[in-house]
């Protein structure tokens, strides 16, 4: 038994800086210097996955990969951090794969290959080895009927969901998701997704919460970037703002929080409004320490690191009734 599974993407990353990066804007046949490149691996599934497994739970990875060298540096990196995958190994297409242009201000453009990763099939999965607490799903391009069929099992099997919809999800409209959302313990968006799935206007926060709340079965996070964060379990929203950090890469950070929260209810094991600020506070200073550095993983937090540094300690949450 685990302490979570998490499902969806797994990609190769390489970062490339330069100074001529100002903006990305280039014209055709131009020749851009670039400084050394930097290799990494990102994927909501494996970037969830080392955030749970920093944070001391046993973690599993469902993900499918190509059998090729970035497949191969993938599961490297994971059994580095302790993390056991359960990786399907695809021969007729190769591992995902992103190009991040970064610039100097911490901005970046990615140039993404989906391969194997959103080609998971229903056949290929394991059921009988997902035995865990929860489940972080972080789907990408998966397909609806797969993402569908593993709601219904952790349904059945009573796993905790937490589920951080990507866009090609969101596009389905919320009528389509619903199904999903209805057996969701935690949803994760950004709030210009929260207004676009709800139909609300994006300045009206308490409503898209209302209309979150009707179809979650739990807690719905609307994340704002630099402007923080804010939280509804039904009763009362939570906001908070950001701890103070220097902006060097923002990949990875809402895969960053999202795990962080959740992995701070799992510690609590509850939802109560001292299990909800901690969780807040955890997936803030993830998400803080991850774009103090290049890539979706290298800044992601320990157990220690959390607990043991003063500058975690402290972040004004405001808690406001529905």
């Amino acid at each position: 038994m685990y302490d979570v599974i998490t499902i969806g993407t797994a990609t190769q990353d390489v970062f490339l800086t330069s100074p001529a990066f100002k903006v990305l804007n280039f014209a055709l046949g131009e020749k851009i210097e670039v400084d050394e490149p930097i290799f990494t691996t990102g994927g909501g599934a494996t970037n969830a996955a080392v955030t749970f497994g920093r944070q001391e739970f046993k973690t599993n990875a469902l993900i499918k990969i190509g059998s090729d060298e970035s497949g191969n540096n993938i599961l490297k990196e994971l059994k580095k951090e302790k993390i056991a995958p359960l990786a399907i190994r695809e021969k007729d297409k190769t591992t995902a794969y992103s190009v991040i242009l970064l610039t100097r201000a911490g901005e970046r453009t990615i140039l993404t290959y989906r391969g194997a990763s959103e080609d998971l099939k229903i056949k290929e999965i394991p059921f009988n080895r997902l035995q865990s607490r929860w489940v972080y799903i972080s789907p990408g391009r998966i397909s609806y009927p797969v993402i569908e069929k593993l709601f219904n099992y952790f349904s059945k099997n009573k796993t905790l969901v937490a589920f951080n919809p990507s866009k090609y999800y969101l596009d389905m409209g919320i009528k389509k998701l619903m199904p999903l959302l209805n057996r969701t313990k935690v949803a994760i968006l950004n709030r210009e997704e929260g207004a676009r799935l709800t139909g609300v206007n994006y300045r009206k926060e308490k409503e898209i919460f209302k209309k979150l709340d009707k179809v979650i079965d739990g807690i719905a996070i609307m994340t704002e970037g630099d402007k923080g964060v804010m939280v509804s379990d039904g009763k009362n929203i939570y906001k908070a703002g950001i701890f103070k950090g220097k902006l060097v890469d923002r990949t990875g950070a809402g895969d960053a929080f999202g795990s962080g929260f959740v992995a701070g209810l799992m510690r609590f094991q509850k939802f109560d409004k001292a299990a909800i600020k901690y969780a807040i506070r955890l997936g803030s200073a993830n998400a803080t320490s991850v774009i103090e550095k290049i890539g979706a993983k290298e800044g992601i937090l320990t157990k220690a690191e959390f607990q043991k540094l003063k500058r975690w300690r402290n972040l004004l949450i405001k808690v406001v009734a529905i």
